[in-house]
């Protein structure tokens, strides 16, 4: 089997899918996180990645970057990215959505002027959240009804990406409330046995 590295800052951020990936598939790997207050980033680390910035990917010492480039590989490698090229670009397609859910969250999460992020939290939490919540399961329902995953009849990083967004909206079932098929299927990924193990022993970060 490669030896596996991945390399980011100690937080969720754009390495926690990856990290869901290799936990789901029980993927041995060196977990780098690094802190960039005691000078670990850039450090020697900037200098190996191909566009400057983290996530890196080193794979018996050769080196991927941008985080969906590095997930989609991993999924594709443990056989978590769909059984067939139209499950495959379904799982993309989720992926996709998860990204401009999270852009959406990046509007607000680090303004500092108070106003604004209350201006703009508030219409994502009242507008923007419950529209592409709603499109997700709608998705879901087409899919067994939507009492199994988004793709297929098994777990796949689109699974991972959904329960990977509900941390992202802060790890509580409210946002959630209207959407009882999404909630359930967070809840299947996240009681997986090995993402559940993941889960209690993870680092406790911010983000």
């Amino acid at each position: 089997m490669p030896s596996y590295k991945l390399v980011y800052f100690n937080g969720r951020g754009r390495a926690e899918l990856s990290r869901l990936i290799f936990k789901a598939a029980g993927v041995p790997f060196e977990d780098v996180r690094l802190d960039s207050s005691k000078g670990e980033w850039p450090g020697e680390w900037k200098a190996k990645a191909p566009f400057g910035q983290l996530p890196l990917l080193f794979v018996d010492g050769k080196v991927l970057a941008q985080s969906k480039a590095v997930a989609r590989y991993l999924a594709k490698e443990f056989n978590l990215a769909g059984k067939t090229s139209w499950e495959q670009a379904r799982c993309d397609m989720f992926i996709d959505e998860f990204e401009d859910i999270g852009a959406e969250v990046y509007k607000f999460a680090f303004e500092k002027d108070e106003a604004k992020k209350a201006e703009l939290s508030g219409k994502f939490n009242s507008e923007t959240l419950p529209r592409h919540l709603g499109y997700l399961e709608a998705l879901l329902k087409e899919n067994n009804g939507g009492k199994g995953y988004f793709v297929g009849d098994s777990l796949t990083w689109a699974g991972l990406g959904i329960a990977n967004v509900y941390d992202l909206l802060g790890g509580t079932d409210a946002p959630f409330a209207k959407f009882p098929l999404l909630l359930a299927l967070v809840k299947r990924v996240r009681e997986n046995p090995k993402v559940a193990e993941y889960l209690k022993t993870r680092a406790q970060t911010p983000f």
